[in-house]
């Protein structure tokens, strides 16, 4: 049974060198979570089961080994771009896209480049710089991994209709889509000074 939106939230009490200021966002907390309408509760709650399950170690695991391909679970987000991506990337664009640090982004792109999945090449639009470019056994290895990952959900789908999946998948396919242009926009996304989507304050 998914969780129900509270009703019966305790009230908070400011801390000693808060005040006011502490007691009107603990307000403001209180309305904005009365104001969520009961669906997006519910949706909230399907995306954090699907999160849980689709980053588990444990499954990273599994479909590692079914697919005959020793990478870190961190590793496949950045091979899977690669492979959809017309051509080599400057690895600031690869961090930029995936949302995360440089640094980390370095890291695996040597890890990579030591298993021959990916290599650096010169950026022809700046000498100076370079580009990781998608190996044939790197392309091969996101083959893999996406083949164990389909054949799962053959089977976890298997009483869906085909309908009922192209639906979904169109569904989902939006919601990424207007999550992405959300987080884009030039807003105030979080609600911070006004309804989120308003200007910023």
């Amino acid at each position: 049974m998914p969780p129900t939106r509270p009703t019966d939230t305790p009230a908070r009490t400011p801390g000693p060198d808060t005040g006011a200021d502490a007691a009107d966002i603990d307000a403001d907390i209180d309305a904005d979570i009365d104001a969520v309408p009961g669906e997006l509760w519910e949706l909230e709650h399907a995306l954090t089961r699907i999160a849980h399950l689709l980053t588990r170690s444990r499954r990273h695991d599994h479909v590692i080994a079914a697919a005959g391909v020793p990478v870190e679970r961190a590793a496949v987000p950045l091979l899977r771009l690669l492979a959809e991506t017309p051509g080599p990337l400057r690895p600031s664009e690869i961090a930029a896209a995936l949302g995360v640090e440089a640094p980390h982004v370095t890291r695996q792109i040597q890890r990579l480049e030591r298993a021959g999945y990916v290599d650096r090449v010169p950026d022809p639009d700046d000498g100076r710089a370079q580009q990781v470019r998608l190996l044939p056994a790197g392309a091969d290895a996101v083959d893999r991994v996406r083949a164990v990952g389909r054949r799962w959900m053959v089977g976890a789908l298997a009483g869906w209709e085909p309908e009922e999946r192209l639906r979904l998948a169109g569904l989902v396919h939006r919601m990424v889509d207007d999550f992405t242009a959300y987080s884009a926009a030039d807003c105030d996304h979080y609600g911070v000074s006004g309804p989120p989507g308003g200007p910023r304050g």
